[in-house]
């Protein structure tokens, strides 16, 4: 049998999940970081993007995070974040359409321009098509 840890994914609004995995791999602000039982205790900043969480028994399920927080602890992993989502309920058209209206504000640098504010929603767009395709890779 695999080692386990509890871990819960927790937004602004509510627990997103909450049980036991064999490993937690998420986008952290140095790079991807994969968090198996019995890592050292650990805090750290998240980029928005996806986690993914191996099950016990060996079944995934991926999340898209917007950003927020990592936490070790003995046994406990806990990720808080203002906006949390199955990677199922992401809606891509919608992604891409943010995504696209980004680039559009980036290239049309107009008087009212805010770069840091177009940047950030083409993360965040980028983010999360990305979640939906390591959703899509693991179906297939």
């Amino acid at each position: 049998m695999a080692m386990t840890m509890h871990c819960d994914i927790v937004s602004a609004e509510k627990s997103i999940f909450s049980g036991v995995v064999e490993m937690v791999v998420a986008a952290g602000s140095l790079g991807d970081l994969g968090i198996a039982p019995g890592h050292a205790p650990l805090l750290t900043a998240l980029i928005p993007g996806p986690v993914k969480l191996v099950l016990a028994g060996g079944e995934e399920e991926v999340f898209y995070v917007s950003g927020g927080f990592l936490e070790v602890q003995r046994g406990v992993v806990t990720l808080l974040s203002d906006t949390a989502l199955r990677a199922d309920d992401v809606d891509e058209a919608a992604a891409m359409e943010a995504m696209e209206e980004a680039e559009r504000a980036m290239a049309d640098q107009s008087a009212e321009f805010d770069y840091s504010t177009a940047a950030a929603r083409l993360a965040e767009a980028a983010a999360q098509l990305r979640a939906l395709r390591q959703l899509k890779n693991r179906a297939q």
